[in-house]
């Protein structure tokens, strides 16, 4: 007999004494069943046991790098199985978003099997970096396989699904679908809590406790336009707060001049959160009767005069040079004359960046007959406080020495004088007025060096001095690099900070970064380093201020051809905001 003695008496006197029924009576049976549902509604495949390492392991990694409007995917997570027996099947995959600033800034949530590719090779594929294998058909392995179906965001979600996993690594990944009104000052996380599968439930190491990603605007892709790569970004702003973007719109290929290269601008009205169509501002056509592949124009430098408004593009042109390159042997050659020596080409706006003027070639003004190249750098320029305009530039001299210099107007642009060629070993370069008046100006380095050039001058170029931290403090890759001063007001005193911006790396073009500088340039604390993108990219950074809490930064990263993103003056201060 079983004898069943209530704990409770809610029911009244229904239940005022002991029952006794048989094994076999109705309700007993009712009883049994219900109890033995309900612990079956609470156990986990696998019968809830956990499954045993011999049989399953997994972790979880997030890698640093933005998640961008315009990408119908980013990947938030990585999550990699290493199955060590036949016939295990994964059956869930559970994500907290729970350190996600605002749900909202997601527009949906989809998880992937990709087999045993690393992510790394969807990034390679995103950049823009070259890529042995066919697009389409990688593209297809991490796209082609969804496990469960596309999600809503909320602080935990679950994706349900049944996918064979034979012996050896099976990666799944998280992607997102970043809202097009997201703030971008707002970050987005994901982190896989829990696995499920037939051999019992995974808990999932965490191999990389890295943090939220940062959202950003993927300003150009791959194939915008029908352009094949889109690279070397300058970014300024206007007096209105227009933000604008210079870059090489590389049409054919993603090699450097001599190729089919015109200069295309993006245009923001609203501090980068959206962006005008792509314009060309300038492209050479088929002068001389050659064809546009002969024609290129490449390598922007941008300067906005921030008393008139009127803005400059210049870069440089090379003509039927074909399979030459500008920075070597005969690329350019000294002199004048088209066809031998690469062309310093200007184009201006009046209006805001809205329509431009036809190239003008200034080639003769401002280059000595005996330097083999002068070109632009492809950088923006800054107003002096006294209304001076600083174009860096940059070149190869007589004895075919890199260096850099400035490209100096004290009347509105109306003419142009070129400085001194005396910071030679360096090209690509970005300038800063400092408090004292000097001018600093950054420069990437001749290899083998693996430090940043950084030079003063007291003269607007004339002559050079080099800084306490030339070639010393700020490391490199070989590879352009941004550098600002970004003023701002606190407890009513004006202040200011530098920002350095590169691939902070000596091996690759990687680990993309923002650097603050409190005693201008003097030192760089790592405290203060920002890590943007770890991933590969082509770097070429170019910052501006947006307004009085923001700086802006387009940057060939390992998520599109050229990024966008937007950090505020706290954060780069760590203030609280």
């Amino acid at each position: 007999m079983l004898i069943y003695r209530p704990i409770a008496q809610p029911y009244g006197p229904l239940l005022d004494k002991d029952l006794e029924f048989p094994m076999n009576h109705p309700m007993v049976l009712l009883t049994f069943c219900v109890v033995v549902s309900f612990f079956a509604s609470c156990t986990l495949p696998g019968d809830g046991k956990i499954a045993s390492e011999e049989a399953v392991q997994a972790t979880v990694s997030q890698r640093v790098h933005p998640v961008l409007i315009r990408h119908d995917h980013n990947a938030l997570a990585q999550v990699v199985l290493e199955v060590g027996q036949d016939g295990i099947r994964a059956t869930s995959f559970t994500f907290s978003l729970s350190g996600t600033d605002d749900l909202r800034d997601i527009e949906s949530l989809q998880l992937f099997y990709a087999g045993s590719r690393p992510m790394t090779d969807f990034d390679a594929l995103r950049s823009g970096i070259s890529f042995s294998e066919d697009r389409e058909s990688v593209l297809a392995e991490f796209l082609g396989n969804p496990f469960g179906t596309l999600a809503q965001p909320a602080a935990e979600l679950t994706f349900s699904g049944d996918q064979v996993l034979g012996p050896g690594t099976h990666v799944f990944w998280l992607s997102s679908k970043i809202d097009p009104r997201a703030n971008l000052t707002h970050k987005v996380d994901a982190l896989c809590t829990a696995i499920e599968t037939s051999a019992g439930k995974v808990e999932p190491r965490d191999t990389s406790p890295v943090g939220s990603k940062r959202i950003g605007f993927a300003l150009r892709k791959g194939q915008d336009d029908g352009v094949h790569t889109t690279r070397i970004p300058a970014l300024t702003t206007t007096p209105k707060g227009t933000l604008l973007s210079v870059y090489d719109l590389r049409r054919r290929k993603r090699r450097d001049l001599q190729e089919d290269i015109d200069i295309g601008l993006s245009r923001s009205t609203d501090g980068g959160q959206s962006w005008e169509p792509a314009r060309v501002i300038m492209d050479m056509g088929e002068y001389g009767g050659l064809g546009p592949e002969l024609n290129g124009v490449s390598d922007p430098g941008i300067v906005v005069d921030q008393n008139t408004g009127e803005i400059f593009c210049a870069a440089v042109w090379m003509w039927g040079k074909p399979n030459k390159h500008q920075w070597r042997e005969d690329g350019s050659e000294p002199g004048y004359k088209i066809g031998k020596s690469a062309q310093f080409m200007m184009v201006r706006s009046k209006d805001d960046g809205l329509t431009w003027s036809k190239p003008e070639n200034l080639t003769r003004k401002l280059k000595r007959s005996e330097w083999i190249l002068f070109a632009p750098s492809p950088q923006a320029g800054i107003t002096l406080r006294d209304g001076t305009l600083v174009l860096p530039g940059q070149g190869r001299d007589e004895q075919d020495r890199l260096f850099s210099t400035l490209i100096v107007s004290r009347d509105h642009g109306a003419t142009w004088t070129v400085g001194s060629p005396s910071a030679t070993g360096n090209n690509e370069c970005q300038v800063v007025e400092l408090d004292d008046g000097s001018i600093m100006l950054n420069s990437r380095t001749v290899r083998p060096t693996k430090f940043r050039s950084v030079w003063l001058t007291d003269d607007l170029g004339k002559t050079w001095r080099p800084h306490s931290t030339h070639r010393k403090t700020l490391i490199e890759p070989n590879c352009n690099g941004s550098l600002l001063r970004f003023d701002y007001e606190e407890e009513g005193k004006a202040k200011h900070i530098l920002l350095f911006a590169n691939p902070h790396s000596q091996t690759g073009r990687d680990h993309h970064s923002i650097q603050v500088s409190l005693d201008d340039g003097l030192t760089w604390a790592e405290e203060h380093r920002i890590l943007l993108d770890e991933g590969r990219g082509n770097g070429y950074p170019s910052m501006t201020q947006i307004d009085a809490g923001h700086v802006g930064i387009v940057y060939e990263g390992s998520q599109a051809h050229l990024v966008f993103e937007k950090l505020s003056l706290n954060e780069l201060l760590k203030r609280e905001e």
